[in-house]
């Protein structure tokens, strides 16, 4: 398999894909074409079985090949359940991808993409001893889960840059509890500052040459391999349990996760719709609406890991359905305000009894506002992206009680933890990039 950018100017596999993160050109790898699997051909088991066979084509000739089995084990080793609600079984289920070390759904990309960094490094030439250097830029959860993947990996060292208080205090705490390998930059200004510095540094010529840049967020295509394993699993296991395609409401920022379930749908996988839940940051459905692609500023909001006003896949998507009409008939998106979010909350509390983050509340109001005769036609995935804990400040003043904070969460929240502050310009990334000793 090969990886183009999708700009078309540069070529490599997977492992070049990965190492490199970005293409020279400034644009994203995407695989040369998606295979095509009859769900009857996949194993059901668990998420690294599904990995393990649905990855293959894309592993196929990279030296890495011979690793996928062990590479998914190692990587996709905590629980993602399906869980069906209760209060309408078969009409509406949770995927629940907080279950890792960091209770977010990054965990399953980032710990993908470091196993498979660690195998792949002694590709690099032997000769050069200069680390990894990771750049992630992060609107709360990528950089925690990347910073857990990656802490203490011999040879690779991470750069997490986050924005100036647009992130919940646990998630600063995750983002800032490493030190060793780990370097935190507390970013003045936005999400989007912070992804068009780490943008900016791949695209530096001289900062390339001194020294060895890659990314880990989802604009590097080895963490989307695994997100798109997970939807796989998810609907072959609605299939077997209800004999039904599912449909799917994912919460949506940088398009990262919402892609590997529409990557999933393409490689012929059983699912039917692909609705996104976005917040108060609207690029993605204003232009669904018009047509007109129009990044701008993001908007602070209660789901802060969706404040995106520039979503980088979307480049990936328009690579798949150039054709806007058919992209407008694959995939929606409706954006929920504030408001709304802390009301789902406390309305799930009282109906389900179950306790969602701001960014699932945002998916559970869109099924709730879908037409009612959507709702029963069709069989409904919400997939759950963080654990509620890592919002306490938010959920416990509309639930009116505590979270349960899960145990690998509460051992983090013990470490000790520092940032460095950082001006939000390329130019400072860079400086501080060439002063790490």
């Amino acid at each position: 398999m090969r990886y183009f950018s999708t700009q078309g100017g540069h070529e490599t596999d997977l492992v070049g894909a990965m190492l490199s993160g970005l293409a020279p050109d400034g644009s994203l790898y995407v695989p040369e074409e998606l295979p095509h699997f009859d769900s009857a051909d996949l194993p059901g088991g668990t998420v690294a079985e599904v990995g393990a066979t649905l990855l293959a084509p894309f592993f196929e000739g990279c030296s890495l090949a011979a690793e996928l089995e062990s590479i998914c084990r190692d990587a996709l080793n905590f629980p993602i359940p399906l869980d069906v609600l209760q209060s309408d079984p078969g009409r509406i289920s949770v995927l629940e991808l907080f279950h890792g070390p960091t209770a977010a759904f990054k965990d399953v990309g980032a710990r993908f993409l470091a196993a498979a960094m660690e195998r792949a490094l002694p590709e690099l030439d032997p000769g050069d001893s200069r680390p990894l250097t990771i750049l992630v830029a992060t609107s709360g959860d990528t950089g925690g889960a990347v910073a857990a993947a990656f802490h203490r990996r011999r040879g690779i060292r991470v750069g997490v840059l986050f924005p100036r208080g647009q992130v919940s205090p646990r998630q600063q705490h995750q983002l800032t509890c490493w030190g060793d390998n780990v370097r935190s930059f507390d970013v003045e200004g936005s999400f989007d500052t912070c992804q068009a510095m780490v943008k900016a540094a791949f695209t530096n010529p001289d900062l390339n040459v001194r020294h060895r840049l890659s990314a880990a967020n989802s604009i590097n295509v080895g963490r989307l391999l695994p997100q798109v394993v997970y939807y796989a699993a998810a609907s072959l296991w609605h299939q077997r349990d209800h004999g039904t395609a599912a449909s799917f409401i994912v919460p949506a920022g940088n398009l990262g996760n919402a892609l590997g379930c529409i990557w999933a749908r393409a490689m012929g996988l059983p699912i039917r719709s692909i609705i996104l839940a976005t917040n108060a940051n609207r690029t993605i459905p204003d232009y669904l609406a018009t047509g007109d692609w129009q990044p701008r500023p993001s908007v602070a909001t209660l789901a802060s890991a969706m404040d995106v006003g520039d979503p980088s896949n979307m480049e990936r998507l328009r690579h798949l359905v150039p054709d806007f009409a058919e992209l407008r008939g694959a995939v929606e998106a409706y954006p929920v305000e504030d408001a709304a979010i802390r009301q789902q909350i406390a309305k799930d509390f009282e109906r389900f009894g179950r306790t969602w983050c701001p960014h699932t509340a945002t998916g559970f109001w869109v099924y709730d506002h879908l037409p009612a005769g959507r709702r029963e036609r069709e069989s409904w995935v919400v997939v759950a992206t963080a654990h509620p804990a890592k919002f306490d400040n938010i959920v416990e003043d509309v639930i009116g009680e505590a979270v349960p904070v899960p145990a690998e969460l509460a051992a983090l929240l013990e470490l000790p933890a520092a940032s460095e502050p950082l001006a939000g310009d390329p130019a400072a990334l860079a400086q501080a990039i060439d002063e790490w000793i």
